[in-house]
């Protein structure tokens, strides 16, 4: 049986004004995160007690014993959003939050104006998915601000490039150097990591996978070589033939006799 995904969402979300609440000691069966507006507070879990302020962010994780109140004198204020899905660990992962240390320093930036509103019962799609996408959102400016460095292993950094590759073959003017940049990785040690990884350098790789769908759009599909070629990432037709009959043998037109 294929397994079910659950897809991100947004569950609850709100704005506690400065109060006497505290929360626990208890768990959750959501993620819940937390950004402090103004004051302080405390957030005791798994054994560590943390003095927040505002800026600070802190997140509960399911099945996770917490504890969290403001401190008296000056309690805090925040906002918090709930939320749920499959791809919540992976993209947690990416970040400072862990279990151990559910909690991230002052951002450099305000981020309460981020957090979506969740969308009621009776919302309309367009309402669910725009509060995702709003989600999606809040959850990058964390990757971005407190990123994991640990969270790529170096042989992983030439699956991204291939990955990047995959989605960009197409340009014309897409240049080794580009992919380079886009996985921000030191040069030579990417060209190493890529060519263990595949056997191929990054420049072959990318004419590999140009031919490769050029040869798919050939079994297909109607279109002209020229426009097969552009589709590619050849402008110029007669170099997109030499290049194809280099690595296939045959010229575009002899491919497709070929298959007939």
């Amino acid at each position: 049986m294929k397994p079910i995904h659950h897809p991100l969402v947004c569950i609850g979300n709100g704005h506690k004004p400065p109060n006497q609440h505290k929360w626990g000691p208890g768990v959750r069966d959501l993620y819940a995160l937390h950004y402090i507006v103004s004051g302080k507070g405390v957030f005791e879990t798994r054994g560590s007690r943390f003095q927040l302020k505002a800026g600070d962010s802190f997140i509960i994780y399911p099945d996770t014993e917490i504890l969290y109140y403001p401190e008296p004198h000056d309690p805090w204020a925040y906002v918090w959003l709930e939320f749920k899905g499959d791809e919540v660990p992976d993209l947690l992962a990416m970040t400072q939050f862990t279990r151990d240390q559910p909690v991230v320093a002052a951002s450099p930036r305000d981020l309460a104006s981020l957090y979506p509103v969740t969308p009621n019962a009776d919302a309309r799609p367009f309402e669910r998915t725009r509060a995702e996408a709003q989600l999606r959102l809040l959850l990058s400016h964390y990757l971005e601000y407190y990123p994991n460095e640990r969270t790529i292993p170096a042989a992983d950094y030439a699956a991204l490039a291939k990955q990047y590759i995959e989605h960009h073959y197409w340009k014309s003017s897409l240049t080794v150097s580009d992919i380079v940049n886009a996985v921000q990785l030191e040069r030579s040690y990417l060209f190493r990591l890529f060519k263990d990884a595949t056997g191929m350098s990054i420049l072959n790789y990318l004419t590999s996978h140009r031919i490769q769908r050029a040869c798919e759009l050939l079994r297909t599909s109607d279109l002209s070589i020229k426009s097969i070629a552009y589709s590619v990432g050849y402008k110029d037709q007669l170099y997109f033939s030499r290049v194809f009959k280099k690595a296939t043998s045959y010229s575009p037109t002899e491919y497709v006799t070929l298959l007939h």
